[in-house]
């Protein structure tokens, strides 16, 4: 006989403990980092810019699906794999590296706010997350982290707006075919999960 499936919020009292919690931000980190590092290494723009920054998609998906520990995740993988692991100085990584929390943060932020479903399975839900998750927290990593590597001395000032309009171009692409794909199908097997910490709709 088949386990009932979990549709609803897993009670307080029947969470995992929070070292399982950790194990899971760690996890998250590893898979962040070793990302972040493959597609900055292997399809620079500038250092710790790259031109196929697929990472980015995986990332905004942890932090609708794990919450708070997702967007940690986010930007301690893109200090470690996209900074100091790409060549970037640790002092420069470690404000530079808001670019990633940032494009996980919003959307998490935003579907909390609009109680939307991370299986996208309203046209609202999609709306939502094309604004939040595409536009918003791409618009905001790409300027943020632009200008934060002009002044950190990577590179110069009038490298800013092509750094700017490369970053943001490729994660509005990653970010509105990949992260999709993966939330609509996934999602509703993730839901189940006791780990799971995102919006139930």
């Amino acid at each position: 006989m088949k386990p009932a499936v979990r549709l609803y919020p897993v009670d307080s009292f029947t969470r995992p403990p929070f070292v399982i919690y950790l194990s899971l931000f760690f996890l998250l980190v590893c898979i962040n980092s070793l990302g972040a590092k493959y597609f900055v290494f292997s399809y620079p723009i500038v250092t710790g810019v790259s031109s196929f920054y697929l990472i980015v998609a995986f990332m905004i998906v942890f932090a609708l699906w794990f919450g708070i520990w997702g967007v940690l995740a986010a930007y301690t993988g893109c200090v470690i794999g996209a900074g100091v692991l790409s060549g970037l100085p640790v002092d420069v990584s470690l404000y530079w590296s808001f670019a990633d929390l940032w494009q996980a943060l919003i959307p998490y932020v935003a579907f909390r706010y609009f109680h939307a479903d991370p299986a996208l399975s309203t046209r609202r839900d999609l709306m939502i997350f094309f604004i939040f998750g595409v536009m918003i927290n791409n618009i905001a990593g790409a300027v943020w982290g632009s200008y934060m590597l002009a002044y950190g001395g990577i590179i110069e000032i009038s490298q800013i707006m092509m750094t700017m309009i490369g970053w943001f171009l490729v994660n509005l692409a990653v970010c509105s075919i990949l992260s999709p794909i993966i939330l609509i199908f996934v999602t509703p097997w993730t839901k189940t999960q006791e780990l799971y910490m995102g919006e139930y709709v």
